[in-house]
């Protein structure tokens, strides 16, 4: 009886691999939701309608675009919604311009373009996102679920590409994952540090059954078992493709989550910070980030009164005239400074890696990106307190823990004396005479004094980005972009289209220089309709 008892055991334990291979394959082909929710094959819905209803639901109001035919469904439907779309001429400016309006909204900025060339059109833009930490949606098309990789048109491993450059990326296998998927991907672009996010669209998860139906008839099918098994398997694929398709769902957005400093964190900085003689603050565009309002930043940073450099997004937060914005002398002041505050500025290239602080200085680092927080500390630099955490409530919760202390005013009225001296050195240039072309610094200053004081400044290039810095002045919070850290050249369309679509009643100067030559290109009142 003993083989027999062995004989039982292998059959059964058979017999469960196959059940439960079985049930895996039912799984996977949809054959086991579709026992619960039926596909409703008379509806003329679509899968761009639930896009479209997501991003309504979020707040979304443009989507910049270069139209395709993997994508209409979606911009129809996103027009009817009463979400404005925007044509460009290229995907790269399409997502330029989403990056400005996440900027300036502080909301996630869409774009959608279509599958192959119109997604590899948008890397550089993409990549000058994800370094800038701009929240961004990129709706991208695709080929269909059953013809990707069979040499479909424009059918290209688009996933592979976009991973490197996207907090996260995914592609919509059936309708009823868009809303989910959607939520998901406007969540994570805003939490941590924010960044663009990447979906993929099937055609067929876009358009309506009826339609897609007709792709999945199968002319001349072969005969016999095979034909059947063809037959029945593009059958189910397309049942299950809509299953569930419509049932109601909730559009209302998911938290978002930003690390905060604790509270341990924030008594040291009180301490730090109280006992300085010369303290100062460098902010990085991080600081402007949602949830604190840019006004609630200058209320705390003015009732500190400690000097601050502003770079990045953080240019302008403080007005034209700021007593504590200095504009001039950085590597010297942070030599000089006991206490340094970096909130939300990195230290890269734009502080000499490091090698701008003060080996004296006690340093008080704040980013909510670990990497961005230590990066080149163990070369250049040691922060006394690293905090990954927001920037700009850490800024407020420091002047409510200080609240009737001030910097001492010797400090900042002296770098202010030497803001005085550097920029009279810097009008002096602009008068220099040129042999033959205008003098840069002379159309800086020019464009300067004509701006209005709504006017959004737009600085294109890279020379640009760096006179511009230190001559022009924005004269309020968010009123200026550039490229960021990644120094694309090329962004000024885009983000003066978003600007003016953002603040349509204010101007937007777009300058920009080349590179090399450092010749004046342009400097222009930008007027869009809005």
């Amino acid at each position: 009886m003993e083989p027999f008892g062995v004989v039982g055991i292998v059959l059964g334990s058979f017999t469960s691999l196959v059940l439960g291979g079985l049930l895996f394959a039912a799984y996977k082909l949809g054959i086991l939701y579709q026992l619960f929710h039926k596909t409703d094959t008379k509806s003329s819905k679509h899968g761009g309608d639930i896009v479209a209803e997501v991003l309504h639901a979020h707040g979304v109001k443009y989507i910049f675009t270069l139209v395709g035919g993997h994508i209409s469904p979606i911009l129809v439907a996103c027009e009817k919604m009463g979400i404005r779309i925007v044509d460009t001429r290229h995907e790269a400016t399409a997502v330029f311009a989403a990056d400005a309006v996440a900027r300036l909204s502080g909301t996630v900025g869409v774009a959608a373009v279509t599958a192959g060339p119109g997604l590899t059109n948008t890397v550089t833009a993409v990549k000058n996102a994800q370094m800038a930490e701009s929240p961004l949606l990129l709706i991208g098309g695709a080929a269909g679920t059953l013809l990707q990789g069979r040499g479909a048109l424009q059918d290209i491993d688009q996933m592979s590409l976009f991973k490197p450059l996207c907090k996260f990326c995914t592609s919509i296998r059936t309708v009823r994952e868009i809303v989910p998927t959607v939520k998901k991907a406007l969540a994570i672009a805003q939490s941590g540090t924010p960044g663009p996010v990447f979906i993929e669209f099937p055609i067929d998860t876009l358009y309506p059954f009826h339609l897609v139906s007709k792709e999945f008839v199968v002319k001349n099918p072969p005969k016999g078992l095979m034909g059947r098994i063809v037959s029945w398997y593009l059958h189910n694929h397309l049942m299950n493709l809509f299953a569930g398709a419509w049932e109601p769902r909730d559009m209302s957005p998911l938290p978002v989550h930003i690390p905060q400093a604790t509270d341990n964190q924030i008594q040291k900085c009180l301490e730090l910070v109280s006992r300085a003689k010369k303290p100062v603050i460098v902010l990085g565009s991080q600081a402007t980030l949602p949830p604190t309002p840019v006004d609630n930043i200058r209320k705390a940073l003015e009732d500190l009164g400690i000097p601050c450099f502003l770079g990045g997004m953080c240019r302008g937060l403080l007005g034209k005239d700021s007593p504590i914005h200095i504009r001039q002398n950085r590597r010297d002041a942070l030599k000089e400074a006991d206490v340094v505050v970096l909130a939300g500025t990195v230290c890269d290239f734009r502080l000499s890696y490091g090698r701008t602080l003060s080996r004296r200085s006690k340093i008080i680092a704040v980013n909510r990106d670990k990497t961005q927080l230590l990066k080149n500390s163990d070369m250049f630099w040691k922060p006394t307190i690293a905090i990954q955490g927001d920037a700009g409530s850490f800024l407020v919760r420091l002047s409510e823990g200080l609240k009737g202390h001030r910097c001492p005013e010797e400090w900042p009225q002296s770098l202010k004396a030497g803001d005085a001296t550097k920029e009279a050195a810097n009008k002096a240039k602009a008068e220099e005479k040129t042999e033959y072309h205008l003098n840069p610094l002379k159309a800086l200053h020019c464009v300067d004094e004509l701006m209005a004081e709504d006017s959004v400044i737009v600085a294109d290039g890279g020379d640009f980005v760096g006179s511009a810095a230190y001559i022009m002045k924005p004269r309020g919070p968010l009123c200026w972009l550039d490229p960021g850290a990644f120094g694309t050249l090329g962004v000024g369309g885009g983000f003066a289209l978003g600007a003016k679509l953002c603040r349509p009643e204010s101007e937007v100067c777009l300058g920009s220089f080349d590179s090399f030559s450092v010749t004046w290109i342009q400097s222009l009142l930008v007027h869009l309709k809005p």
